[in-house]
């Protein structure tokens, strides 16, 4: 049986409509939260990752064309080399340390960027049960334009009691 997932809602924070004190500290950074609805059978981690590559909103080069039905990329990478096995399982601290490392790289974010980064990232972190990172795929899975981000992260966070799946992408133009 195929597992569906229902795309719910998009969150799209840009850290440029934000004042910060040097104006070239937003460095080009965003954050773009994509959340789906889990199907209402019981489903494991594997397959509900699998379902999340195989669903449209997934097929997203982040580098402004948008999500294409039939792209072939996804973020930096070719999209047939990212499979469930691409992520690794990782801890709620992790997770926070990479995400706060990468907005705070050029000094702390202002204080309603990081309400909204709360509120849209941090928050969701601490209430999931699993979080998943899109480790290093290799120079391979790079497809011919995928090095236009300097950072590109990506969790994949599953709140089984809010019955949603959460695509987290924190990169940069």
């Amino acid at each position: 049986m195929e597992t569906k997932l229902t795309h719910e809602a998009n969150a799209f924070i840009n850290f440029r409509d934000y004042a910060f004190q040097d104006s070239r500290a937003h460095g080009f950074r965003w954050v773009d939260v994509k959340h789906l609805r889990l199907p209402s059978e019981p489903v494991g981690d594997k397959a509900l990752l699998a379902a999340l590559i195989g669903h449209e909103q997934f097929r997203d080069d982040y580098a402004g064309g948008g999500v294409l039905p039939e792209g072939p990329r996804h973020g930096p990478y070719w999209m047939r080399l990212v499979t469930p096995d691409s992520y690794e399982p990782v801890s709620r601290e992790r997770s926070v340390h990479v995400l706060r490392e990468w907005a705070n790289q050029f000094g702390d974010v202002p204080a309603a960027l990081e309400a909204r980064l709360q509120r849209e990232v941090f928050g969701r972190l601490s209430t999931a049960d699993s979080i998943y990172y899109l480790s290093g795929l290799g120079d391979e899975a790079i497809h011919d334009w995928g090095r236009v981000h300097e950072d590109f992260h990506e969790f994949v966070l599953i709140d089984q009691s809010a019955g949603r799946i959460t695509l987290l992408v924190a990169a940069d133009d």
